[in-house]
């Protein structure tokens, strides 16, 4: 299998002596990254504190999250973590006596299930759709979820666990026919799966800067449908989400025009150095071409998995999935150890173990970490 992203793969040194097939929880470092990282720190050592250009890596890493999604920078705010994200939108929602629910899967991730089963003091019920690892329904099972007493939908774009992808497209229609809000969890998807906000009309959706987007914890995007940002007032909320942070007004509390009024506090500065840098690739080679890729490297895997007598907790159809193929392990975690000694950085959730190639990555780095796998669950 030819591999189309050739001339990109020396940006990844790590590659040289090791294969990294954990996208899913961390991708690999790329020069331009460490670049970034160099260029923050020698700026702090040469002059100390500069406000300007920590503003300016803030503002190019939200338009490289704007273009990649199809969105305008001004839709876009900027947060320590998709949790962070998901309070601040949550503290701008009413909980009313005919529009309490809302709904999630058993699936999604615990993270942003806890921010919503947090609301609970404010009359916010939560309602669990038992989703099943490897199905290809779950899009259908939330849609019929749906009903008037909705008040948020929150759903994962593609699930940590399996991979498995729900076509939010589908499920926001569903929710805007029962006058509801939709939430897209998309940690396991921006950077490897194409997002068309507008042609999705999606309402709300974050993402994280550590998976498939190449970059490190402690950033993440907030888009919020222009429209609705308008609507909502949060109350989870610090002095960058005022129409000037830099007024210093203390008994002031304004909020600024659109999705900038869901900032909190400080940026993460360098955390926006990085994002800025690994966007800016992701969107030069450009994301439809990626999911390509990342979708005959899911069919390599799901074949070779099978060709092995692997046990797939992933949907069969490479369609229906992610970049992530994650294969059934007893003691995950062991083995993710070994996999290590082995040569193949892979990831441990649970009783799985899951192997998530980038665009840097081979059809035969794939199949010699399944075939190392297969060896060392034998």
């Amino acid at each position: 299998m030819k591999h189309p992203f050739s001339s990109y793969r020396k940006l990844f040194p790590i590659l040289d002596h090791t294969i990294q097939l954990s996208s899913c929880s961390q991708s690999a470092l790329s020069l331009p990254v460490r670049r970034a990282i160099d260029e923050y720190l020698e700026v702090w050592l040469k002059r100390g504190a500069d406000w300007g250009y920590w503003m300016e890596q803030v503002a190019l890493a939200r338009a490289e999250f704007a273009r990649m999604i199809h969105a305008q920078p001004d839709d876009i705010a900027v947060l320590g973590s998709v949790s962070d994200a998901a309070s601040s939108i949550a503290s701008a929602l009413h909980f009313e006596a005919d529009r309490r629910e809302i709904v999630t899967t058993t699936l999604d991730f615990p993270s942003i299930c806890h921010v919503w089963l947090a609301q609970a003091p404010r009359g916010a019920q939560m309602r669990f759709v038992q989703a099943e690892a490897g199905s290809t329904d779950t899009t259908e099972r939330i849609a019929g979820a749906l009903d008037a007493q909705t008040a948020l939908v929150s759903v994962s774009h593609a699930c940590f666990y399996d991979g498995q992808r729900v076509d939010i497209a589908a499920t926001g229609r569903e929710a805007r026919r029962h006058g509801a809000i939709q939430f897209v969890d998309a940690y396991q998807s921006a950077g490897a799966i194409t997002i068309d906000v507008e042609a999705q009309a999606v309402d709300i959706l974050a993402a994280g800067a550590q998976k498939y987007l190449l970059g490190i914890p402690g950033i993440a995007f907030l888009y919020v449908r222009p429209t609705l940002a308008r609507r909502l007032t949060p109350t989870v909320t610090g002095w960058f989400g005022r129409v000037d942070p830099f007024a210093f007004d203390p008994a002031g509390l304004d909020f600024a025009a659109g999705a900038a009024r869901f900032n909190t506090g400080t940026p993460p500065m360098m955390c926006a150095n990085v994002a800025r840098a690994s966007m800016a690739l992701l969107n030069e080679i450009g994301i439809p071409a990626i999911e390509d890729y990342l979708g005959q490297l899911s069919a390599v895997a799901l074949e070779e998995a099978v060709r092995l007598g692997l046990v797939v907790a992933s949907p069969a159809d490479a369609a229906a999935k992610g970049a992530n193929t994650a294969i059934r392990v007893p003691d995950a975690a062991r083995i993710e150890a070994r996999m290590l000694e082995a040569g193949y950085v892979v990831s441990a959730r649970n009783d799985v173990i899951r192997i998530a190639p980038h665009f840097y990555n081979t059809a035969e780095d794939v199949t010699g970490a399944l075939r190392a796998l297969a060896g060392l669950i034998r």
